[in-house]
């Protein structure tokens, strides 16, 4: 079964950079423009009985709802509390990372980026070799 990644970044070139990246990995992907249409999605699958996605990819600026409240949510849904959350991001001072790491996230990736790299990582948080 091919995995499932959402990607919630708010820059559209960065966005198509790791859709592209991650499709050619074998990814499936899902990308949000904003906080707001990624928790909309997510809470739909809270609802009903679809398989959430095997990686959340989470920027913490974004509009209409940052990435440290949608990993707050996260955190309080059973169906999602064992989601994987990369947080991809340019908060990138020692308190922005521990706070996401506290809230729940599973890796912080800090912009600029590689994208090879988070690729690597993205395999390594689902668990594929």
């Amino acid at each position: 079964m091919t995995p499932h990644v959402l990607i919630a970044e708010d820059d559209e070139d960065i966005s198509r950079l790791l859709e592209a990246k991650l499709r050619s990995a074998g990814f499936e992907v899902t990308l949000f423009e904003d906080g707001e249409a990624c928790w909309t999605y997510l809470e739909r699958l809270d609802s009903v009985d679809d398989a959430p996605p095997d990686l959340l990819i989470l920027d913490v600026m974004m509009p209409k709802l940052d990435g440290f409240r949608i990993l707050g949510r996260i955190n309080e849904s059973e169906t999602l509390r064992d989601l994987p959350v990369l947080m991809l991001t340019a908060r990138s001072r020692e308190t922005d990372v521990v706070r996401g790491l506290e809230l729940g996230a599973t890796d912080y990736v800090a912009k600029p980026f590689s994208v090879s790299e988070l690729a690597a990582r993205a395999d390594k948080l689902i668990g594929r070799p």
